[in-house]
């Protein structure tokens, strides 16, 4: 099982800052979700694309991942077209930078309207059969993200049930799933058959929601979670994802990713024995 982060936790450094810091503390890979502090383009500039292979193979980093925020519940199917368009970019941005991985969310119901559930199942599901020949072709996998209207790992489960292509998998993010009250044993239970990727978080309840620490400070099992992928010889990768670039109050990078690592690392031992 390996180890990566995302740069959600580092908004502001460069690409070479990325990478170093990877190599001197360990981490395995690096999850791309930002480009010059925003959202990275599915479009990116060849240029880019080339600096970011070159560090990471610099650095024996592995860029294992695109974060894309892609989705497709929405009720407008034009809209639904440009995130088809927009994840098939991204596929070919991922192919060609030899990333082997895309996440995208589900999305929510369309605001100020009240959809059934199972037309948002059945949307996404949409989507992502129109994107899963080309997933093949490329080599590339999609993952859906345990996040939004689908927290719940069983709506996840139901939209891949509706989705043959195996290129097309599940992302668990630790923190929505415990959210709606799954034990990490049902979420895994539900996920195991397409589960190709772990974003790792933690976070306590506040009176305006919810408040996101290091782990181990929080109420999210994530050491149970790494002790049922022990358990079931999960052998992809987990992400830690620090999301400073959306929560600018909380610790830099440099305090806590170093923790984090060293928090999963003593998560693995205990659950290996």
């Amino acid at each position: 099982m390996k180890i990566a982060y995302s740069n959600l936790a580092c908004p502001d450094w460069s690409w070479e800052q990325v990478m170093q810091f990877a190599a001197r503390t360990g981490y395995d890979g690096v999850e791309i979700r930002l480009v010059d502090g925003n959202v990275i383009p599915a479009d990116l500039a060849d240029n880019v694309r080339r600096q970011i292979v070159a560090l990471a193979r610099e650095y024996g980093v592995e860029v294992m991942g695109i974060g894309a925020s892609t989705r497709f519940s929405m009720a407008n199917p034009e809209e639904r077209a440009q995130n088809v368009h927009a994840l098939l970019q991204y596929l070919e941005l991922a192919a060609d930078m030899g990333i082997p991985m895309v996440r995208s969310f589900g999305g929510g119901s369309t605001p100020g309207q009240v959809t059934p559930v199972s037309d948002l199942i059945a949307r996404v599901a949409e989507g992502l059969n129109q994107v899963a020949q080309r997933a093949r072709e490329l080599g590339v996998e999609v993952l859906l993200e345990t996040h939004d209207e689908f927290s719940s790992s069983s709506l996840v489960r139901d939209v891949l049930s509706r989705v043959e292509e195996r290129m097309i998998g599940a992302l668990w993010d630790t923190h929505h799933p415990h959210r709606m009250g799954e034990s990490p044993v049902d979420t895994y239970s539900r996920l195991q058959d397409r589960l190709r990727h772990v974003h790792v978080k933690d976070a306590r309840r506040t009176d305006g929601g919810w408040e996101l620490v290091p782990l181990g400070e929080g109420e999210v099992p994530v050491g149970e979670v790494v002790s049922v992928l022990v358990q079931h010889g999960y052998d992809h990768y987990l992400t830690v994802e620090w999301e400073r670039k959306w929560h600018p109050e909380i610790a830099p990078a440099e305090k806590v990713l170093p923790h984090e690592l060293a928090r999963i690392q003593e998560y693995l031992r205990v659950a290996r024995g």
